[in-house]
């Protein structure tokens, strides 16, 4: 039988990274209240940095959980917005900030929830980032939660 992972062991407060692009500042904020309310519920200490936009988030990440190696983060939100333009560059930023949080998951098994939105058009990324129940922020936090319970699990913590 499988060994559920789905609460988070309530031991110590969890210490949670959060890295937004700050490039569409108003999906930012939003995407921000979203994450903050999942991880204020559970209780979890955050710390917080902004970068200029998605690209750079992946980097971000690796550059803080290597200043941090002792005492690292349980866990990572990435938080940001691309929006379809007229170019190839949404494909790039897109795919390869994906690429770039996968990669560190993968290699560094880091415990991250991805809520880069990747979107058409500004009303599909404020739909995606509103006070309800599909804010991809608070989605984000979740899915960090739940793969540090994974974590946890697996590690027999």
């Amino acid at each position: 039988m499988a060994k559920k992972a789905s609460a988070v062991k309530k031991c110590a407060p969890l210490r949670i990274l959060i890295v937004e692009a700050r490039f569409y500042e108003h999906i930012a904020d939003a995407l921000l209240r979203g994450a903050m309310k999942v991880l204020d519920e559970a209780g979890c200490t955050v710390e917080r940095f902004s970068v200029p936009g998605a690209l750079e988030i992946p980097g971000a990440i690796a550059m803080a959980a290597a200043a941090r190696k002792k005492q690292p983060y349980d866990g990572v939100v990435a938080l940001g917005c691309v929006i379809q333009g007229e170019t190839y560059h949404f494909e790039i930023v897109s795919n390869e900030s994906a690429r770039g949080l996968m990669d560190l998951t993968v290699n560094q098994q880091l415990a991250i929830g991805n809520g880069i939105l990747t979107v058409d058009t500004p009303a599909q990324a404020a739909a995606r980032s509103g006070d309800d129940d599909r804010n991809k922020g608070a989605a984000a936090a979740r899915a960090a939660l739940a793969m540090i319970a994974l974590k946890q699990t697996l590690a027999g913590a």
